[in-house]
């Protein structure tokens, strides 16, 4: 992390093309919006298969759909481009306050694989921006006692008053490059599903992290220790998360990455710095180079513009793939995970999104329990292998200010968790490749909400979930609504330094 500072002072007498631009969150309640208009083809990805972008990017695309004569939902274009352009001046800040409620049935985000007791709680959040020309500073804290019902949040469940920063980050934006150090939530795959490598799914950690290039060739970078762990002779292992990934814009109509993640664990290990190096191929830093311990994740994103309006997206991840020993007793079995996506316009001003997914049963862990892709037991990406799942939606906008999404889903979840213990010995040759034990059915109908009006915000969904082979207990059936609202009312204030 040495480096930030070095490249800071090169870069920072330079001339800039742009000023700094925050990046538009996950939770932004336009953000839902913003997706049904690339899904329409009206407006380009300014970021395909990775999200965040920054607002600057999404007002650039904005503004040239805005131009377009074909474009279906030119209102709702402008009411964007209005809401994430950027003030004018070198020195400007911003400050945004947010309160209002959430209510849940459960407390975890993941309305698939429900846990944790349901509620009514306040909520407040307070965003604040700094800008000095290339310089940029965000923080987001809130107080959100959801937190205490939701089993994937790490932090103190015995407080009266609990909450967590949500965005704090410091950026410095030039023409070619971008440094990046704070939290925020970052997802790499198809819009709708948590990525398989990097996903939102767990909450965000202080991180190191760089963008080199422009939109035909771009490298990125981060770097973030994880949680410390102990193992059972009382013995503290560190543990480190690094990931890299270069986009390539092989066509007009076609975009690739490709990306490694990796997890390090050891007792009295540091970040080793070769497992640091943006450059260079992960696994000859491991497995086929030096042969020192950690798990890699090899991915491959792929983007087609199938035509004007039809995009075709897919996410392949491996893990582990046994070209020796295919079949035996001691075999290990294939840990991988793929999805595939497509997006398009319906009649009119109406959007539609499918995706299929699935992860095998092994998928995200290690035979050292400290290398798997968790942080404090939560996944960096997926948070739940061993299943497959089919999703179809539309997306449809009332009133200009409101996006209205109903879904159709079908998942089936294997026994198998994330912090289960690996097979070892001759277990592994009876382990399926996919689907541990009595598979779970999920068949879920349900509808989202998402959008801003004024100074209201709302973002939610609710649905029926007809549950087959429930608690993976076969024959039993259950029936369950699963709902998450969150409303709040905004006051801001804006100015120049």
């Amino acid at each position: 992390m040495r480096i930030a500072p070095l490249l800071a002072a090169l870069l920072l007498p330079a001339a800039a093309a742009a000023q700094a631009s925050p990046y538009v969150a996950l939770d932004d309640p336009r953000l839902p919006a913003f997706e049904h208009l690339i899904a329409l083809g009206d407006v380009a990805d300014p970021s395909p298969m990775v999200r965040p972008f920054r607002r600057a990017d999404a007002v650039r695309v904005l503004d040239t759909a805005y131009a377009d004569p074909d474009t279906r939902d030119t209102a709702l274009v402008s009411e964007l481009r209005t809401a994430w352009r950027p003030d004018s001046g070198e020195a400007t800040w911003s400050l945004l306050a947010r309160a209002g409620a959430q209510a849940y049935t459960e407390g975890r985000r993941d309305p698939l694989h429900r846990s944790g007791a349901g509620n009514v709680e306040p909520y407040l959040e307070v965003g604040m921006v700094g800008r000095w020309d290339n310089l940029l500073a965000v923080s987001r804290p809130a107080i959100e006692r959801r937190l205490l019902d939701d089993p994937d949040w790490p932090g103190r469940k015995n407080l009266d008053v609990t909450g967590r920063q949500v965005d704090g980050y410091l950026s410095a934006q030039f023409r070619w490059v971008r440094l990046f150090y704070g939290q925020m939530d970052r997802n790499w795959g198809p819009v709708g599903l948590p990525g398989l490598g990097v996903s939102n799914y767990g909450y965000s950690r202080p991180e190191f992290g760089f963008e080199l290039g422009n939109d035909r060739f771009r490298l990125r970078s981060q770097a973030a220790s994880l949680s410390d762990e102990t193992d059972s002779l009382g013995q503290v292992v560190h543990r480190y998360f690094f990931a890299h990934r270069l986009d390539a814009r092989l066509h007009p109509r076609l975009q690739i990455g490709l990306w490694e993640t990796v997890v390090l664990a050891g007792v009295d290990r540091s970040f080793d710095g070769r497992y640091r190096n943006p450059v260079t191929l992960l696994l000859l830093a491991n497995q086929y180079g030096l042969g020192d311990q950690g798990n890699v994740l090899l991915g491959l994103d792929l983007q087609w513009r199938a035509g004007r309006r039809l995009t075709l997206q897919g996410q392949f991840a491996l893990d582990d793939f046994q070209y020796q020993n295919r079949s035996g007793p001691t075999r290990v079995p294939d840990r991988y995970g793929f999805t595939l996506a497509a997006t398009g316009p319906l009649a009119g001003r109406i959007g539609w999104r499918a995706s299929y997914t699935q992860a095998s049963s092994l998928a995200f862990r290690a035979s050292d329990p400290f290398e798997n892709l968790t942080d404090a037991g939560v996944g960096l990406g997926r948070n739940f292998a061993d299943n497959d799942q089919l999703s179809v939606s539309t997306s449809a906008l009332l009133a200009r200010h409101w996006l209205v999404a109903p879904e159709l889903t079908l998942l089936r979840q294997g026994g198998a968790t994330l912090n289960d213990p690996f097979p070892q010995g001759t277990a592994r040759g009876s382990t399926p490749t996919l689907f541990i034990g009595t598979v779970e059915r999920t068949w879920r109908a349900a509808v989202g909400l998402s959008g801003q009006q004024g100074r209201l915000a709302l973002r939610g969904n609710m649905g029926v979930h007809l549950i087959d082979n429930a608690d993976h207990v076969a024959g039993r059936s259950r029936t369950r609504f699963v709902g998450q609202l969150t409303a709040t009312l905004a006051l801001g204030a804006a100015g120049q330094f």
